[in-house]
């Protein structure tokens, strides 16, 4: 477990006597203690059951003068003169237990009947996915059970670890061990932790940085490259906002307690020619949405209700091979937008005629009308050195601007017929009724190609996708004149055979 700190949880299980061989009933781990000796720590206990001698289970614990217990484990059985974890149904209820109970801190309830766990002896890195299935249940434990002497202690020591490359490495593996249903439960409670924690902390005045402040995870194979990522919106950064809004706390509540959700889904193609290979990238799949962390109820009633969250409201995706020896061009698909106005002319004359007055009285009035057929979110592609970008922008379909760096004036946001009023409901809106966005090959299908020199043919490249996603927050049906822009910064690294 290079680069981080945390116990090995399972060598020590594996390394115990069989529990007919103990002393006493428990066998503990320390796996956070405290800065100095006289203070609790925190600890991962094995306990001998009473009601069944056969049984044991685990706990996590806060060690006083007396052992508190902040978590317990459903009864495991063993078998005589064996090592607690060798049978595979017991180490798959384990892990399946310490799942559940991390899926089960949030308030809205999932359901568990698709958690299914292959046989233990085909899970590669074993020890791994059950030494990081503790980190997280006690970090999570940390947060909402532990007594305030050692919860801003373990806290801080657990989220080093919880960030540290080995931990975000096999928390990938997890992720693909337990599916993608499992995995959006799996991060909402953790991000939820995170919130909580976070707000906690702010509204004492204490700095800090998340733990993680977002997941992400890539996919290469089959002609696809995926990446997945999380973050929890109070995570993440403000880019511009207009006023504090810690004065209105209701606002604040609702726009905390979200996370941001995000599914990028590219094709790829590798054509050999004749001197030269091209690879052509396209758009599969690229999906954004806004997710709420607590249920309709919490955010009515601490908050200014479930319709008050960020939208996206800009989205830049970057490709870059890592190595460019072998480059020989890059070549965009798509055009710069030349978009063409219509212009008409109106001319019209009124005439009256009144006598006995002498004048007569004509009018004549003419004007010009502009349309503009405007889209509210424009597409754009661009080069930089050997780099292929996509860009999507949200503009305001009134005056034209892009809402990322803009914002409404006081006029507009009182107008209850503004485009962003009631923005997830009206037939015009820019999003899904979820408040998300959705750009797939429909409408969004371009590509850029590079050019490789033949030599480059069979290596296996890398590619970094890297991306910044901008959230903006304007006012639906709350009176507010606030608002706010986030921007979240995200960079994979994704593979590529040349053959």
């Amino acid at each position: 477990m290079a680069f981080c700190s945390f116990p090995d949880i399972w060598s020590w299980i594996q390394n115990l006597p069989p529990p007919t061989q103990w002393q006493t009933n428990m066998k503990s781990i320390c796996i956070c203690s405290s800065s100095t000796s006289s203070q609790p720590s925190l600890e991962i206990s094995i306990s001998k059951t009473l009601i069944h001698p056969s049984s044991f289970s685990f706990s996590i614990l806060a060690n006083f003068n007396l052992l508190i217990t902040l978590w317990t484990s459903k009864p495991l059985k063993f078998t005589i003169d064996n090592n607690l974890l060798q049978d595979q149904y017991t180490i798959t209820k384990l892990l399946t237990n310490i799942i559940k109970d991390i899926l089960n801190y949030t308030p809205i309830k999932p359901s568990s009947s698709f958690l299914r766990l292959p046989e233990p002896n085909s899970i590669p890195n074993l020890k791994d996915i059950v030494n990081f299935s503790f980190l997280a249940l006690a970090f999570i434990v940390s947060i909402y059970e532990a007594p305030q002497d050692i919860r801003c202690d373990s806290i801080n020591t657990l989220k080093e670890q919880f960030a540290c490359p080995w931990a975000r490495n096999t928390s990938k593996r997890l992720m693909r061990l337990i599916g993608s249903n499992a995995e959006e439960q799996w991060m909402r409670s953790m991000n939820l932790a995170i919130t909580n924690w976070i707000t906690e902390l702010r509204a004492m005045n204490h700095g800090l940085k998340a733990p993680s402040t977002m997941y992400s995870s890539a996919i290469s194979g089959l002609g696809l490259w995926k990446v997945q990522l999380y973050c929890p919106v109070v995570a993440m950064d403000i880019d511009k906002c207009n006023s504090n809004r810690q004065d209105d706390q209701k606002l604040e509540f609702s726009l905390n307690y979200h996370q941001l959700e995000g599914v990028i889904q590219l094709n790829y193609q590798v054509m050999v020619r004749e001197k030269w290979i091209d690879v052509l990238v396209s758009i599969d799949n690229v999906r954004c949405d806004v997710i709420r962390l607590v249920n309709d109820l919490l955010l009515k009633e601490r908050g200014a209700g479930k319709d008050e969250k960020h939208f996206p409201s800009r989205i830049s995706l970057q490709l870059t091979p890592t190595n460019q020896t072998n480059i020989i061009s890059v070549s965009v698909s798509r055009s710069s937008e030349n978009p063409a106005r219509e212009i008409g002319v109106e001319r019209s004359i009124e005439g009256s005629f009144e006598p006995p007055n002498p004048h007569i009285g004509i009018s004549v009035s003419a004007g010009e009308s502009y349309t503009t057929n405007l889209k509210p979110w424009k597409f754009e592609q661009s080069v930089y050195g050997n780099s292929g970008t996509f860009n999507w922008f949200l503009h305001d379909s009134i005056n034209g601007r892009e809402v990322f760096s803009s914002k409404p004036s006081k006029v507009a946001m009182l107008h209850p017929k503004s485009w962003f009023k009631n923005r997830y409901s009206s037939a015009y809106r820019p999003f899904t009724r979820q408040g998300g966005v959705i750009f797939a090959g429909d409408e969004y299908g371009e590509s850029v190609l590079w050019k490789f020199g033949k030599s480059a043919i069979g290596e296996t490249m890398e590619w970094e996708a890297k991306g910044w996603i901008w959230l903006t927050y304007w006012p639906n049906k709350y009176k507010t004149f606030y608002t706010e822009t986030r921007r979240l910064e995200f960079s994979e690294i994704l593979h590529l055979k040349l053959a």
